[in-house]
């Protein structure tokens, strides 16, 4: 008895170890498939050869190339779910520090590839190139421990992200006068001059260049002087200020200092022109970024802090320059308000007036201007010109602003002197509907016209060959047509003739 419960418990014993076995092969090949469907790890170099896709399971940035460090990588992040941008994240925050300025997004799908064959290649074969270095004797790509993207040429450097900056700046890169930030929205930069910097909107319809300057801080020039005809670069410094040379080997000709100035923060720092024209200084913690410095104090002070035909009050209280208009989220106007070019076309010159005192511009001081004797003659000025959007006038100066772009947001004052005038589009994005209604009334009325026509023609003709009927049938003497007060029997007798 005891040989035979032994036999059975050895038997059992056998089963679950086959089972087990079973089960671990089954999750080797289980993770083994979902192995080769992942994204192979990044690398610290890229070498001749190398070609990369987008990888639908990847949600939302998929590294391909990492520093030593371990805190930034060079990889497709998603925009829009079904596009990419090839950036450079800072990992530890998911912050961009960089992106390839493409000519439009690839789609995060297959053919869409980054390869590097000397050069450094985004592209598919139906779209064709996005973005490249331009660099055919690149032999290796890395990146650096300061988040920049290198390409060499055994020990000679032929291409770097430094020199082609997007929205944001990092410790000890330099910008020059060649280069500039621009926003994420594209509708503010930052640019250098011969001895400023300057803050820029471009706003639609505010033709070519970089816009309208809102903001230009000139070298102070304490420690050293500007040379002229020399260039000048601007150079974010770990100790807490953004710096501005002409001699690398010599003091700063401008000094920008941060809350953290000459103060010992072991974290990396970045500046960034931010979506609403604030230029703003960062510093990391290890945690989370810190706000350091803004070039910008005042919100109101921003080109279009409330919003398109905004009014800022104290303490960035927004309100609208029309009255019977409640402020909100999609500002004071509707879109075409803010992306229509003029009123120069043949039915965009239709607009009412909308005119607030108490009003400013942010930026006066930076804005060319004309004298003028009164407001009436300011706002004439505008009224005639299909270029212009509005004017401030001031009446204890006579000084007349005109706005050649859509009006954006106004700073509330108390002078009352201080006036402005303000085209607002009307109908617009409605004048095609319009066209159309009026062609379809005018072929409509045309077409009742004629049918009219045509009836009150079968008509008459009827009426006619009736008539005569009726006289031939009476001999001659039919009917004759004379006052309602002479109808009597004859005319019902018309109404037989007529049923019979």
């Amino acid at each position: 008895m005891d040989r035979h419960n032994n036999k059975h418990v050895h038997l059992h014993l056998n089963s679950v170890a086959v089972l087990h076995l079973l089960l671990l092969l089954l999750q080797q090949l289980t993770c083994t498939s979902r192995a080769s469907e992942s994204s192979p790890p990044p690398s610290n170099e890229l070498h001749i050869g190398f070609r990369a896709g987008p990888n639908p399971a990847v949600e939302s940035f998929q590294p391909l190339l990492t520093d030593t460090s371990g805190n930034y990588s060079l990889g497709f992040l998603r925009v829009n779910r079904k596009q990419l941008s090839l950036s450079v994240l800072h990992l530890p925050s998911s912050v961009t520090l960089w992106s390839a300025n493409t000519t439009r997004l690839p789609r995060w799908a297959d053919p869409t590839e980054l390869s590097f064959n000397g050069s450094l290649v985004l592209s598919d074969p139906h779209t064709g190139v996005f973005w490249s270095t331009k660099t055919s004797s690149g032999d290796r790509v890395w990146l650096s421990n300061t988040s920049n993207l290198l390409v060499a040429d055994g020990p000679t450097l032929v291409w770097q992200s430094f020199d082609f900056p997007t929205d944001t700046l990092v410790e000890n890169q330099n910008f020059d006068t060649a280069t500039a930030l621009v926003s994420s929205n594209g509708v503010y930069s930052m640019r250098l001059g011969p001895d400023h910097m300057g803050l820029y909107a471009k706003f639609a319809g505010s033709g070519t260049g970089p816009g309208q300057i809102y903001l230009k801080h000139t070298a102070m020039e304490a420690k050293a002087d500007i040379v002229e005809g020399q260039p000048i670069y601007l150079v974010l410094k770990s100790d807490g200020y953004l710096g501005m040379f002409q001699n690398g080997s010599g003091p700063p000709v401008d000094v920008q200092p941060f809350t953290t100035f000459q103060q010992n923060v072991p974290g990396i720092r970045r500046v960034r022109i931010e979506p609403d024209g604030n230029l703003n200084g960062y510093y990391w913690t290890g945690s989370t970024w810190v706000l350091d410095y803004q070039a910008i104090s005042d919100p109101c002070e921003l080109p279009s802090s409330c919003g398109s035909y905004g009014l800022c009050g104290p303490g960035k209280v927004c309100s609208c320059l029309e009255n019977r208009t409640v402020h909100g989220s999609g500002g004071c106007a509707p879109p075409e308000n803010q992306n229509s070019g003029d009123f120069c076309g043949a039915y965009d010159n239709r607009f009412r007036v909308v005119r607030r005192s108490g009003v400013e511009l942010p930026f006066k001081e930076l804005m060319g201007y004309k004298k003028m004797a009164s407001v009436e003659l300011c706002e004439a000025a505008c009224g005639g010109n299909c270029t212009c959007w509005g004017v401030v006038y001031s009446n204890s100066s006579g000084f007349c602003y005109m706005l050649d772009y859509p009006i954006q947001t106004l700073v509330a004052v108390g002078d009352e002197t201080k006036m402005g005038y303000f085209k607002v589009r009307e109908g617009v994005g409605k004048k095609n509907v319009g066209a159309w209604l009026g062609l379809g009334l005018g072929l409509l009325c045309g077409a009742i016209l004629v049918f009219v026509g045509v009836l009150g023609l079968g008509w008459y003709n009827l009426k006619s060959r009736g008539v005569k009927g009726y006289l031939e049938e009476d001999g001659g003497g039919g009917v004759g047509v004379g006052a309602y007060k002479d109808l009597g029997a004859a005319s019902f007798r018309s109404i037989e003739l007529c049923e019979r």
